[in-house]
């Protein structure tokens, strides 16, 4: 379970330093691809092997699910991170995000995500507005595929 909010750096070459507390949970290997809201997620390995395969099991036929699948696989990178806990991001996903140097990392459950400053406090502003109102929601029923080994 990732927990948590970071403010790493980018180098000059679009490398960012994981958090120490995440990079054994992501040292056998990540995949970063375009989150919702214009951020970056960070999936460990197995975690986007199991939604890649709930993804498959999508109905094809339908159209925003086959734009979807497009676009998450499309912008998906790769990477093992280095001994230093760094992991390169594609120029693309860099633009996509609007990162250039500062980031806010945070902690999503299952995902890692990544922000530009300005618009993680454009988000986390009004969401924390509303977030005693959503204590009240209901939750669905934990289903055993969902909820992985």
């Amino acid at each position: 379970m990732f927990l948590g909010q970071y403010t790493p750096r980018l180098d000059e070459k679009g490398r960012l330093t994981l958090p120490a507390k995440y990079r054994n949970d992501l040292a056998e290997g990540l995949v970063i691809t375009k989150g919702q809201d214009r951020c970056l997620t960070i999936y460990p390995v197995q975690e986007f092997e199991r939604i890649s395969r709930r993804l498959r099991a999508g109905a094809v036929a339908r159209t925003e699910i086959r734009s979807f699948n497009r676009v998450f696989f499309a912008s998906a990178a790769d990477d093992v991170p280095d001994k230093q806990g760094r992991v390169m991001i594609p120029e693309k996903l860099r633009l996509y995000a609007g990162l250039d140097r500062d980031c806010v990392v945070i902690g999503n459950n299952t995902t890692v995500e990544v922000w530009q400053p300005e618009a993680w406090a454009a988000f986390e502003g009004p969401a924390e507005e509303g977030f005693a109102d959503l204590a009240d929601l209901d939750l669905p029923e934990i289903d055993p595929e969902v909820a992985g080994p």
